[in-house]
């Protein structure tokens, strides 16, 4: 087992948290895990990405030119990312911010409208869990428990009274996926 993502989107997105969850719940299923962050300049506002790759066998190398998939939360990030993902790999998109189409036709893609959800949900900033939520219903290679188990595990004091309706955003997401 295998997997190679790459998440992408403005700072302040949340993209190193879905990463972080990721990582923390391969490593609490076992696996051997890698997560890599890179920001752009700036911090809020500016670019932000991670890799995160979950394998069941050792992981020689966190750089990963050529995902098996992206999660990206804004156009600019699915116009740096996507020609890179592998064919027959897999594109889940932020529908609410990113209305123009992938130009590929040799992926899967998943528009998500996390964004839109958020707001109904009462907070944007968990547009990322809303996405993370779909992404893992999708290619379950991580249980939903798991990202449950590590998301109570990776917030911190100040943001514990989140878990619940980062929950919830994490079930209105992987809703979505059929």
């Amino acid at each position: 087992m295998l997997e190679e993502v790459i998440i992408a989107g403005f700072g302040g997105q949340g993209v190193m948290l879905i990463g972080r969850l990721l990582a923390y719940a391969g490593m609490l299923e076992g696996r051997n895990v890698a997560w890599m962050p890179s920001y752009g300049p700036e911090m809020r506002g500016g670019t932000a990405n991670c890799t995160v790759i979950i394998s069941s066998e050792e992981i020689a190398s966190p750089v990963v030119p050529h995902p098996k998939s992206i999660i990206v939360m804004n156009e600019p990030s699915l116009n740096k990312f996507e020609p890179n993902v592998k064919k027959e790999g897999l594109i889940v998109l932020n529908d609410s911010l990113i209305k123009q189409k992938v130009n590929r036709d040799d992926v899967r893609v998943i528009r998500v409208p996390a964004n839109d959800i958020a707001n109904q949900l009462g907070n944007l900033r968990i547009a990322n869990m809303v996405i993370l939520g779909a992404y893992v219903k999708k290619l379950e290679i991580i249980k939903m428990e798991t990202i449950f188990e590590a998301l109570e595990k990776a917030l911190s004091r100040r943001n514990q009274n989140l878990i619940d309706i980062n929950k919830e955003a994490l079930k209105k997401g992987a809703e979505l996926i059929k």
